[in-house]
């Protein structure tokens, strides 16, 4: 039985595969990526390392052959190139025989509203139409995506957000990537849909949450999106990242990843860490 993960050399596939080596034989494990030089470390700990572009079928056709089980993890880019890369996955997986396909989407993708949703509702049904049994992994929003601002808050910043009352279930990427480790190595996890999230959270909680681990008070700035911009502007931000950041700040107002769950709990065996004690280990602080 091979089983395969695709970005092996991005942050969340690496996760996923390190976490499987934790207990998976290496020579069960193969991996597909753009660039094999940079899974090189990979390939000294017995994982097979196989070429494979979303952009090229054909290379798909070869890295997925005589794979039973897939983990396929969305890429980056355009919605356009998303979709395009993702369905393109899909079908390879599909052509390869495959017997299972896991896949790393977004929360409440089937009804969100969020400006990323478009390529993780393309590749969800992609699958469906696909028959092949699959465990849709909805994931929420990172912590250490917020690692960069919470940064500047500890040298002085104020907290700047025009997320309103909305909010967030946040949980480290290393959790993220142990639920799709246990997914893709565990049996009874066909036709399922995963929401990952941890406890949702609203700006001025999270914020409140940083005060208590820098160990003083925060302030927080509630502007619009219009003002949220251009302070992302004044801070050097740029200007192609602005839409993307302010795109992120309405979704979360409009409640898109206000997604409560136990699913953690189902795939880990525990709930996720808490964002206080996530925050203490992503800033290294004891």
């Amino acid at each position: 039985m091979k089983w395969l993960v695709t970005g092996a050399n991005g942050k969340l596939g690496r996760a996923v595969v390190e976490t499987l080596l934790k207990t998976v034989p290496a020579d069960r494990l193969a991996v597909s990526v753009r660039d094999p030089a940079k899974a090189e470390d990979l390939r000294a700990k017995g994982v097979e390392v196989r070429q494979g572009d979303f952009d090229r079928p054909d290379s798909l056709d070869k890295a997925f052959a005589g794979v039973e089980r897939i983990l396929i993890i969305s890429t980056d880019g355009d919605n356009e190139t998303r979709i395009r890369q993702h369905t393109n996955a899909v079908e390879a997986a599909a052509r390869a025989g495959v017997r299972f396909i896991a896949y790393t989407s977004l929360a409440n993708a089937g009804a969100s509203r969020l400006f990323l949703a478009p390529p993780h509702q393309a590749a969800e049904t992609a699958i469906f139409k696909t028959g092949i049994p699959y465990s849709i992994l909805r994931n929420n929003w990172y912590l250490e995506n917020e690692l960069s601002t919470v940064q500047a808050v500890r040298q002085g910043a104020p907290w700047v957000t025009s997320a309103g009352s909305g909010r967030v279930g946040w949980a480290l990427r290393r959790e993220y990537a142990e639920a799709a480790a246990n997914v893709l190595s565990g049996d009874g996890h066909e036709n399922t849909i995963y929401e990952l999230s941890g406890r949702p959270l609203t700006q001025d909680e999270f914020v409140a949450i940083v005060g208590e681990v820098l160990g003083r008070e925060v302030p927080v700035r509630h502007v619009d999106d219009e003002t949220y911009a251009n302070i992302m502007r004044q801070a050097g931000v740029p200007e192609a990242v602005i839409p993307f950041l302010v795109g992120i700040q309405q979704g979360i107002r409009e409640g898109n990843l206000d997604v409560k769950s136990d699913d953690f709990v189902k795939l880990l065996g525990r709930p996720p860490t808490p964002v206080r004690e996530g925050l203490k280990e992503l800033l290294g602080i004891g």
